[in-house]
């Protein structure tokens, strides 16, 4: 991942400083921005992959998912968001990109990596390890790797809660529109200060940064995430301690039953809604006062 970044990153600072951003028609998602450079993640991870796995299944955001290597039947499902923000991206701002490894075997990831093209933390990995266990890390530009734990419970009160609240009518409104969770975060701590806040933020690196305690919660909503945008960041969220519910409460399931070529088409539609957090007791403090 970081040669795929280290490669597209100076495309997209051009891109940038000389406004000519490679918009293409998205024919698969009709409403979403789609560059050139995304296309170009998409056909390079392909690439990469294919030199290092024998076989697998490659379910990108770009294309339809397609075998890759001899095997008919293989384990290994590489699901993979190549440029997650690329309107974002294509201005210098904001870029991410996402690939996870699922077990077919095993009904659920092994592996996961978000990277941030323009940041000092680049990587944020989860993996299982040889004793069984997930485990979760960051790692910054220069190499430095820290495991990632997420803190204990933290009131709402006293949160940092993002959302991706960019698109105006179909996510800010609905946003604005939740004064029960706005209530609950301006209400005042025992010393009388308001240390709730809501801030913007983006698909799996929302999670990765719940799980990096750099943020408490994310909750979204009004639209739901595709499995690309979320699955990613569970697992890594999930590796550090944190909770994924839906808006009931009800825990989601790392198992994205990716066990047939069918399932695996029909996970690419449907849009899940939930609210991800450092620890259940915030996630469930927020379920209660969300307006759904």
């Amino acid at each position: 991942m970081q040669t795929v970044m280290a490669e597209v990153r100076p495309k997209l600072i051009a891109a940038a400083f000389s406004g000519e951003h490679g918009e293409g028609e998205n024919k698969r998602h009709a409403d979403n921005f789609l560059s050139k450079h995304d296309l170009w993640i998409h056909s390079r991870y392909r690439a990469l992959l294919a030199d290092q796995l024998h076989s697998f299944i490659y379910a990108s955001e770009e294309a339809e998912p397609e075998l890759i290597g001899k095997e008919t039947d293989p384990d290994l499902c590489i699901l993979v968001d190549p440029l997650d923000t690329s309107e974002l991206a294509v201005r210098g701002l904001n870029g991410y990109t996402h690939v996870l490894a699922y077990s077919r075997s095993r009904a659920r990831p092994i592996a996961a990596v978000v990277g941030d093209i323009f940041h000092h933390v680049q990587l944020y990995v989860a993996a299982l390890e040889p004793d069984g266990q997930d485990r979760a890390y960051a790692v910054t530009a220069d190499g430095t790797r820290r495991q990632l734990v997420t803190p204990g419970p933290k009131r709402l009160s006293e949160s940092i809660i993002t959302n991706y609240f960019m698109r105006p009518g179909e996510r800010f409104v609905p946003l604005s529109q939740q004064t029960d969770l706005i209530g609950a975060l301006d209400a005042a701590s025992p010393d009388g200060k308001r240390r709730g806040r809501i801030g913007v933020d983006f698909g799996s690196v929302g999670l990765c940064h719940v799980a990096s305690g750099f943020t408490d919660a994310v909750v979204e909503f009004a639209k739901g995430f595709a499995i690309w945008d979320l699955a990613p960041g569970h697992y890594i969220l999930a590796a550090a301690g944190g909770a994924v519910v839906d808006l009931d409460g009800v825990p989601i399931p790392l198992d994205y039953d990716l066990s047939s070529d069918a399932r695996i088409a029909e996970a690419m539609e449907p849009r899940q809604k939930f609210v991800a957090a450092g620890s259940v007791e915030l996630a469930d403090e927020i379920v209660r006062v969300l307006t759904v």
